[in-house]
């Protein structure tokens, strides 16, 4: 059983998080790929859990994009997107259920940009929800606003009494700063802040946040403002009243539909991302200053909670080992710790005390004695980063293709001191590491299989504390 949910024949894409009855029951886009034929067709899936672990799926036979459920007076209602090729444009729709089974579609409500305030082809993604402010519907969605430059990315606004006619309203959030749409808005309030969530795929590829004490702004950029890595994308948010979930997709390398694959490299770790694969959930925490953190969903840890005999290999550095604890003095060197193999869905676990100017720790998965090939996620606290880099970056080839330091990369809060917990879950292909209860990093692991979780230190002393190895 896989920790991360991919429909069977193909991937799972923009996740709409709903609750209903005290079930959680978000709704995907599922998207077939080449496995398309007329038994298999792209739709709008529900899918109902209570522990983000098992799932049922039921078909909507909703074709279209992005967009948001909610109900009211016992009608639910739906609001999605679609496209037009000839001419190029983008329409708003409506389609209402007594059941959450069978959809009805609404023409009549269908309407698209008022080509004033918004552009016609970047209007789509539409997040309804009700404003106690002003008594009225609210509808955000992902658009661009008309403009000189190209940077007119934007999450724009409509507003409607009945949620069948919608006005023209000037954006909601419209920084002007980025040359796409701000796709898969999503807005909430938790205590005294309103949240804004939305992800661009321009300058940035990331789901992104803002926060603000009204829902009129001013909209304030937070210290850290994403939620995961480049591979965490389209996420939105759903509640049950006493927890939130952020909901997005660890996209494939399987296609490289952007071709970018250097040439000569024979596997998936250098493709380029995929649009849509496995849905990873985290759960959000709030601050006291109103910022906004993830931490692992206990059931997830549950579910890989079979703990393992602990096995350690002392690879390079004086280490002193002891039943569930290791120890490293390494000043000026690099010390490597082998550990227990890694098996299709395994979770390592453990608290660690670092101490020096600019010390840094990692783990390593997938690695042999040799400690050359596999992925490693390294904590450094001189540049206050966690850095992520495949064993092909390892290589003097692999110092040829890349022209860029890291691969992947999350900053460490300013809080986070030099003594934190660390949970990292290998599922198959799908690479998720937490760090301090706040931050996550997720990527995937295609061309590096078998070997062991590994531990490493370098400049300064690190002590690993009630360290433990897991599987499901």
């Amino acid at each position: 059983m896989s920790l991360y949910f991919r429909p069977e024949k193909a991937v799972l894409g923009d996740v709409i998080p709903y609750y209903d009855n005290g079930v959680f029951k978000p709704f995907y886009l599922r998207n077939y790929r080449a496995n398309r034929d007329e038994q298999h067709q792209d739709s709008w899936v529900m899918l109902s859990t209570t522990d983000h672990i098992h799932y049922t799926e039921h078909d909507t036979k909703i074709v279209g994009g992005t967009g948001s459920v909610i109900k009211v007076d016992g009608l639910y209602h739906m609001f999605y997107c679609t496209f037009q090729k000839l001419p190029e444009k983008n329409y708003m729709n409506h389609a209402v259920s007594t059941d959450l089974d069978v959809w009805t579609e609404i023409p009549e409500d269908r309407f698209a940009s008022d080509d004033v305030i918004y552009e016609p082809i970047h209007w789509r993604d539409p997040f309804v929800f009700w404003s106690e402010e002003e008594n009225c519907w609210w509808m955000i969605f992902a658009a661009q606003k008309k403009g000189k430059t190209t940077r007119r990315g934007c999450v724009g606004l409509c507003k409607s009494k009945d949620l069948h006619h919608w006005d023209y309203c000037e954006p909601f959030y419209a920084p002007m700063n980025a040359q796409c749409a701000f796709e898969c808005p999503d807005f909430f309030r938790m205590g005294d802040w309103y949240y804004l969530v939305f992800s661009s795929y321009a300058d940035r590829y990331q789901t992104m946040y803002r926060k603000s004490r009204s829902p009129y702004g001013p909209w304030q950029t937070p210290e850290i403002d994403t939620f995961d890595t480049r591979a965490f994308y389209a996420a939105k948010t759903g509640s049950d009243g006493v927890h939130r979930y952020v909901y997005g997709w660890n996209p494939t390398r399987e296609v490289n539909e952007h071709n970018f694959d250097p040439p000569g490299y024979p596997g998936k770790d250098c493709n380029t991302w995929d649009w849509g694969g496995s849905l990873v959930v985290h759960e959000l925490w709030q601050d006291e200053n109103g910022d906004l953190f993830v931490k692992p969903i206990p059931q997830v840890l549950e579910a890989v909670g079979r703990e393992e005999p602990l096995q350690m290999q002392a690879l390079t550095g004086e280490w002193k080992l002891e039943k569930d604890q290791a120890k490293v003095d390494t000043p000026y060197d690099f010390s490597a710790l082998l550990l227990n193999p890694v098996g299709e869905t395994s979770r390592l676990s453990f608290d660690v005390e670092v101490a020096g100017d600019n010390p840094s720790i990692g783990i390593a998965v997938h690695v042999g004695e040799t400690f050359t090939v596999g992925y490693y996620l390294l904590i450094d606290f001189g540049r206050r980063r966690i850095e992520f880099k495949s064993g092909v970056r390892m290589t003097e080839r692999g110092g040829q293709m890349f022209p860029y330091e890291v691969e992947l990369e999350r900053p460490l809060p300013m809080s986070t001191g030099k003594s934190f917990h660390v949970d990292v879950i290998a599922d198959g292909t799908i690479l998720e590491a937490y760090v301090d209860g706040k931050i996550a990093l997720g990527t995937r692991m295609y061309d590096q299989t078998g070997g062991c979780f590994g531990l490493y230190a370098s400049d300064g002393k690190a002590v690993f504390r009630d360290i433990k190895v897991f599987h499901a």
